[in-house]
């Protein structure tokens, strides 16, 4: 079954131009030959040519030709039966059938049209050899080859557009699938930078606004009976403030670190204790062992993390002495282990994360390691003190920029 008419390009209205100047030239023809050569009946012949150019010239102005079956029909009847009549008058006519089996073919369903440029042919034959008063199979033979052209050309041109409006819908799939994924990949990017810049917030503004709350109220007990003591206090909050606003300023960026910047894992996580100690109420302790060897920048951020949040817990929680943290290089994989005297915890009765409370940073430590491939565990029990165990591959799945 033929499909409906396609959607007018630049090319295909050419064409369709061409077309038109090619039945009102032929018609021209039809009737300058016979004022030219005096035939009888050449003003009938002039007329009939001129109302078959006329029929033809109204049908494409006609909205319902385009658009209805029966119109372009009852359209192409018309054309037909005045061009029936013009060759009737004078055999040049026959070559006007050629731009009509285009037409038939295009307006009509496929059977439709089929039939209808047989019948074409057929009378261009009867009417070219009713002229010459003789038949012979030669003539048959230009309408019956222009038939066939013109079938050849316009399934050929209607299975081309069929391809193209399936390439067309296709493609347009595709964009629409090509947005829907990038939406997606922007929703879980925005999601994982909201993620990221959780544990960040957690593990440095957090953790240095709870420590500086820690030495001001040490400050405002001290002050009354040992200024000095109150003044150091201050001092080193002040210090904290200033070292938490060179980590906002550098995590917004995406950058380092600075307490790795100029240094190695091991002496930032010994800078680390030695800061804490120097803060609070803990000894803080740090040990490496094995051979040390170049780590992942994303490696050597989420130790520190890890370290910083798990020393932050001993302070605010643990009410320990003591905190011995260790770096151990292992062959094909890196531990961080933290583990401090004081007074324990029930891992498995944990609370809920609380924007209040808190509750957030053994989340973001197991996010960090299960984002490298790592591991995490905690053993704990109260009253026996707190050990944490990070263990990741040398080789992280999703980072493989490696600082000397």
């Amino acid at each position: 079954m033929n499909t409906a008419a396609p959607a007018l390009t630049p090319t295909t209205r050419a064409l369709a131009w061409c077309l038109h100047l090619l039945i009102i030239g032929l018609l021209a023809l039809a009737a300058g030959r016979a004022v030219a050569d005096a035939r009888p009946h050449a003003g009938w012949i002039v007329a009939a040519s001129a109302a078959c150019g006329l029929v033809y010239a109204v049908g494409p102005t006609l909205p319902g030709v385009g658009r209805s079956r029966r119109a372009a029909a009852l359209w192409l009847a018309a054309v037909g039966a005045c061009w029936l009549t013009v060759l009737a008058l004078s055999p040049d006519a026959v070559w006007v059938a050629f731009p009509l089996y285009f037409l038939q073919l295009h307006l009509l369903p496929r059977r439709a049209g089929l039939a209808a440029v047989a019948a074409t042919a057929a009378a261009a034959v009867a009417g070219f050899a009713a002229h010459q008063h003789s038949f012979s199979p030669a003539m048959a033979i230009g309408p019956a080859l222009g038939a066939a052209v013109a079938v050849a050309v316009v399934w050929g041109y209607q299975a081309l557009y069929r391809e193209s409006e399936d390439r067309r819908r296709l493609i347009e799939e595709l964009t629409a699938t090509r947005a829907d994924l990038a939406a997606a990949q922007h929703t879980a990017g925005v999601l994982a930078e909201r993620d990221r810049l959780a544990r960040e917030i957690h593990d440095t503004l957090a953790q240095g606004l709870s420590s500086i709350q820690l030495l001001l109220c040490a400050a405002g007990r001290a002050l009354p009976e040992a200024p000095q003591n109150a003044a150091r206090y201050v001092d080193q909050a002040r210090q904290a403030a200033v070292d938490n606003l060179a980590e906002a300023r550098r995590f917004v960026a995406a950058l380092t670190p600075p307490t790795l910047e100029g240094t190695t894992l091991a002496g930032a996580l010994e800078r680390l204790c030695a800061t804490t100690s120097a803060r609070h109420r803990l000894t803080a302790r740090f040990h490496l062992t094995g051979d040390p060897v170049p780590l992942a920048t994303a490696q050597e951020v989420a130790l520190l993390r890890i370290a910083q949040s798990a020393l932050a817990n001993t302070v605010h929680h643990a009410e320990a002495g003591t905190a011995e943290v260790t770096l151990s290089h292992l062959g094909d994989h890196v531990a961080l282990d933290v583990v401090d005297d004081g007074r324990g915890f029930d891992p498995a009765r944990l609370p809920a994360p609380d924007p209040e409370a808190g509750g957030f940073g053994l989340a973001a430590m197991r996010a960090r390691v299960q984002a490298l491939g790592g591991t995490l565990t905690i053993e704990s029990a109260p009253g026996h003190g707190t050990a944490l165990a990070a263990r990741l591959p040398l080789a992280p799945p999703a980072e493989t920029e490696v600082r000397p």
